[in-house]
């Protein structure tokens, strides 16, 4: 590393290249020298570096917060640490699917969320890909349309889950879950409410089942075209619900969902058939 003095020679170009685009090391001094510096350029550069390390504090004391509930299982001994969630129990269309992630120990990705805040489909799919790349053992597990409607969706759901759990090359020590409780489960569980906004284990499982959810219907789109599968990912939308009125139901429409059977033009299914899912377990 130059000294300072020869370093604050440099063109400002280079040292926004260095410490601001690549983000290396800022030497001991180098900030305050540029906010000494007479050019207004210098003191701008130096503004922005101090604003992206506070950034940076942020976004750790965020990640060290996710880890929570893991470092507690962690320092009791259990290293497999599986987070479980799931996608797509609202839609009208296509599969319920979970996902299970075990990360290593004290894992931290940069920008890993809740997949509902990440609004971004491509960050989705490149935090998607690293989680895949970095984890202990990650699994999936569908219920299809057929189950849904046979079950109805909350139980669904669950079976998605133990699947996802099941498909794990890894059997966990323990599961952290997204506010349910998984039956069948082969190691202890505890249900987070918004568990995918609390654990970092969990909003890693969130973006697995969201972007492999989206992969499917993304496909679904091209065997049904002209219903909108890859835009609104079979949700209710005001698209989805005018494309059902033109073009009729699919096979891949959810026929015990109120819309669906309104377009069929089957009577409302009986509360009795399709009982409200059990209280989501308190958060501990």
């Amino acid at each position: 590393m130059p000294h300072l003095e020869e370093l604050l020679q440099a063109p400002l170009s280079e040292l926004t290249d260095r410490f601001l685009e690549r983000c290396q090391p800022v030497p001991r001094g180098f900030l305050e020298a540029l906010e000494a510096d007479r050019r207004q350029g210098a003191r701008s550069l130096a503004g922005k570096i101090r604003a992206r390390q506070e950034k940076n504090r942020s976004e750790g004391q965020r990640l060290r917060h996710l880890l929570r509930y893991e470092l507690e299982l962690w320092t009791q001994g259990m290293e497999r640490v599986a987070g479980v969630d799931e996608a797509g129990m609202a839609p009208l269309a296509g599969p319920v699917v979970a996902a299970a992630a075990i990360l290593p120990k004290n894992y931290r990705l940069k920008g890993l969320d809740d997949s509902k805040k990440i609004l971004d489909e491509e960050r989705r799919e490149e935090l998607a890909v690293a989680i895949k790349r970095d984890a202990v053992a990650w699994a999936v597990g569908v219920a299809e349309v057929e189950e849904i409607d046979r079950i109805n969706i909350y139980h669904a759901g669950l079976q998605a889950m133990r699947r996802a759990v099941q498909g794990l090359v890894r059997v966990p020590e323990y599961a952290l879950v997204d506010a349910r409780t998984i039956p069948e489960c082969p190691c202890p569980q505890k249900g987070i409410i918004h568990g995918d906004a609390l654990s970092m284990s969990i909003a890693a499982a969130s973006i697995i089942a969201k972007t492999t959810r989206d992969r499917m219907m993304s496909a679904l789109d091209a065997q049904y075209p002209g219903y909108g599968l890859a835009s609104h990912k079979g949700y209710p939308t005001p698209q989805h619900f005018q494309a059902i009125k033109e073009k009729g139901v699919l096979p891949i429409h959810r026929r015990s969902f109120g819309p669906v059977r309104e377009a069929l033009g089957l009577v409302p299914l009986q509360a009795e058939l399709f009982p409200p899912p059990p209280s989501d377990p308190p958060e501990p």
